[in-house]
């Protein structure tokens, strides 16, 4: 994203009074006294990100409590998937594509000679948007057989076609298992920019949450091989590495199809993702979208397996995420009991790898999952892969073809955007307010807004240079999540009653130095303000916590824009001022200003926005990166509201906007 600009006004010192002067640069009152007090560090990265821990990990649910029978949790599991299924993974989705038969075509074959084929086969996730897959299958099947889905995770572009998916695939046709084996978003055929996994935001804004398209991706291949007339419907498996250890958790916990799961280092207790020391714990946006565990975690996941067969496959020594020694009380101890319950205790397991003990799915983890699915399946264990690795095929050989206009993540979501329709905003006084009335109850739903007070607000230091005087704040808030802020005023110009403006902006309130500069010039007091996520103290990784709080049922943005009011509310307390005005610099900080402004009107009496946007549209248009802006990407946000009726429930507060952005 571009480094948003501000308009930079300078003030010229002349005895102790500010004259106004419009310039290209900061002169130097600015640079010697505002632009270094606003530069001090006042909430440290390392204090910030630790109260946001703390704040998560109070909403992080408790581990599952064992029932006292088998039929309570197996009444349970059954809710909690419906749930799932229905009200988080295809909330908003069209239920003519839930519902949808699938639809497979086979491209052609391969034969191998080896004992086993390979048909190629595209199918349609949702219309327009087609995936690739590879079926092995024996060359002479006996009888009803064996099935087993085989999803990937981050092997780049050599997707399907990467060498341990083959070579698994393969020993499981050559000993009378059908092994379907899909490709993934963003690797192998489906490797396009518009695929990458953050582009699921956008499914979120336009009002599909991000996990229905991911779910919809696997389920197709269950579908597939559920309909097949040469595949045991009572022995159909799914295993994956990494972000198909991810897939073949969620895929096979809320479908009961599965009799038989091994996720391969794919996923962790959210508590484990919180407390783990490093941000590789935290995955993909697909794998914490919104509401997924709000109430819940992934061992209740693992639990609602019970009582089918499930291996649990970690690595000792992973040099990605998930090691074993950190994930292992969350999601197999804490489940235990509940294969207990149904006296199956024997049929969930786990292994440990220790041979390499990286991030892998190669030949101690490939062993350990054939004498799982083996035992589970009734089929000679297999203890080795001898003649396999002969048998890999390129990239190429294996490629299947998709449609040239096909679909991606990226342009879904702005398909679905363009589709969006809203009410008019009214122009008549009562229509109007009526409209207001009901669109702000929608606003507090779709952003969770929870109001929060200014506990206390610690004076952490202070500075008077010739006519500028400061303070600097840290806010401790009701939710123990602190904003930080500079207090600015111009003792000669102005009164500790005088007007207030709070001023934030994109780049932290360091970037704001020449509009502070200008409300000081104009006699009014300045707040220059860092939200969560903004500033110095969230330089990096800002955007896997609001994740976090996404998962767990919170909205950055509506987090972001209750800190913005609480703080509000302690100006206006201390300066007497009958209402406050804000100021913004970029994109981020107007929509948690207008946010703001929305759902408390009566708080403010003016919001200026610079370098913004006329629309929401703009996020899909550019398009921006969720790792660049998250509170933007709040589900259903865009499917409810825009940036012009956000600015008309702001009223009677008025909004200006100077320089919208405008796309390249």
């Amino acid at each position: 994203m571009r480094k948003c600009g501000v308009l930079l006004f300078t003030a010229l010192w002349a005895g102790s009074v500010w004259a106004q002067s419009e310039t290209t640069g900061l002169n130097a009152m600015e640079e010697d006294y505002i632009t270094p007090v606003l530069k001090y560090q006042i909430l440290s990265p390392e204090v910030a990100e630790f109260q946001v821990r703390q704040y998560l990990l109070n909403q992080v649910a408790a581990p599952p409590q064992v029932p006292s029978t088998p039929q309570a949790w197996t009444a349970e599991a059954a809710r909690l998937r419906r749930h799932l299924v229905d009200d988080v993974a295809f909330h908003g989705w069209p239920r003519e594509w839930v519902d949808a038969a699938p639809r497979f075509e086979e491209i052609g074959v391969i034969e191998t000679g080896g004992g086993y084929r390979i048909r190629k086969l595209r199918y349609e996730i949702v219309p327009g948007f087609y995936s690739t897959a590879l079926l092995y299958e024996p060359e002479h099947p006996s009888g009803k057989m064996p099935a087993i889905l085989n999803v990937h995770g981050h092997v780049g572009a050599v997707g399907k076609a990467i060498e341990f998916k083959q070579k698994r695939c393969i020993e499981y046709a050559r000993h009378g298992i059908a092994a379907l084996s899909l490709d993934w978003f963003l690797h192998g055929e489906l490797n396009a920019k518009g695929n990458d996994h953050s582009f699921g935001a956008h499914l979120d804004l336009a009002g599909a949450n991000v996990l229905g398209v991911f779910y919809l991706e696997m389920r197709r291949g269950l579908d597939y091989l559920y309909n097949n007339p040469n595949v045991d419907r009572n022995r159909i498996g799914v295993t994956g590495l990494s972000g198909g250890g991810w897939q073949t958790i969620v895929l096979s916990s809320l479908d009961e199809r599965v009799r038989a799961a091994n996720p391969v280092a794919g996923f962790s207790s959210l508590r484990s993702k919180i407390e783990a020391n490093g941000y590789s714990e935290v995955g993909d946006i697909e794998q914490l979208p919104p509401d997924f565990l709000k109430g819940l975690d992934y061992s209740y996941l693992v639990a609602m397996m019970a009582p089918r067969p499930t291996l649990l496959t970690y690595n000792a020594e992973d040099d990605c995420c998930f090691r074993a020694g950190l994930v292992k009380p969350g999601v197999y101890d804490d489940v235990r009991p509940f294969f207990k319950l149904y006296g199956k205790e024997d049929v969930f397991t786990w292994h440990e790898n220790r041979d390499p003990g990286t991030h892998n799915y190669q030949l101690d983890n490939r062993l350990a999952d054939y004498r799982f699915f083996g035992k589970q399946f009734d089929i000679p264990l297999l203890d080795n892969e001898e003649g396999v690795a002969s048998e890999i095929k390129s990239y190429d050989e294996l490629s299947v073809g998709l449609p040239k206009d096909n679909l991606t993540i990226l342009s879904l979501a702005q398909k679905l955007a363009r589709e969006i329709t809203r009410e008019p905003i009214p122009s008549g006084p009562s229509a109007k307010a009526a409209w207001s009335s009901a669109k702000r109850t929608k606003l507090k739903e779709a952003v969770r807004y929870k109001p929060i007070d200014i506990e206390q607000a610690w004076p952490v230091a202070t500075t008077k240079r010739r006519d500028v005087q400061s303070l600097s704040f840290l806010f401790v808030t009701s939710n123990r999540v602190s904003a930080s802020g500079v207090w600015l005023r111009s003792v000669a110009q102005s009164s500790e009653t005088a007007p207030v403006t709070i001023v934030l902006n994109d780049d932290g309130r360091e970037a704001a130095t020449g509009v502070v500069a200008d409300r000081l010039a104009r006699g009014e007091q300045v707040l220059a303000l860092d939200v969560i996520f903004s500033g110095k103290s969230w330089k990096d990784h800002a955007f896997e916590f609001a994740q976090m709080l996404d998962v767990v049922g919170d909205r950055t943005i509506g987090v972001e824009a209750a800190q913005l009011i609480g703080v509000a509310r302690w100006a206006e307390k201390r300066s007497g001022a009958a209402k406050v005005r804000i100021e913004t610099g970029g994109i981020r900080t107007q929509l948690v200003a207008l946010v703001a402004a929305a759902l408390e009107p009566d708080l403010f009496s003016e919001i200026v926005t610079r370098q913004g946007m006329r629309s929401l549209s703009y996020v899909f248009d550019l398009p921006v990166e969720f790792e660049q802006a998250p509170e933007l990407f709040c589900l259903d946000l865009y499917k409810e509201f825009d940036v012009d009726s956000l600015e008309a429930l702001a009223a009677p507060a008025t909004v200006q906007r100077i320089h919208d952005r405008e796309l390249p």
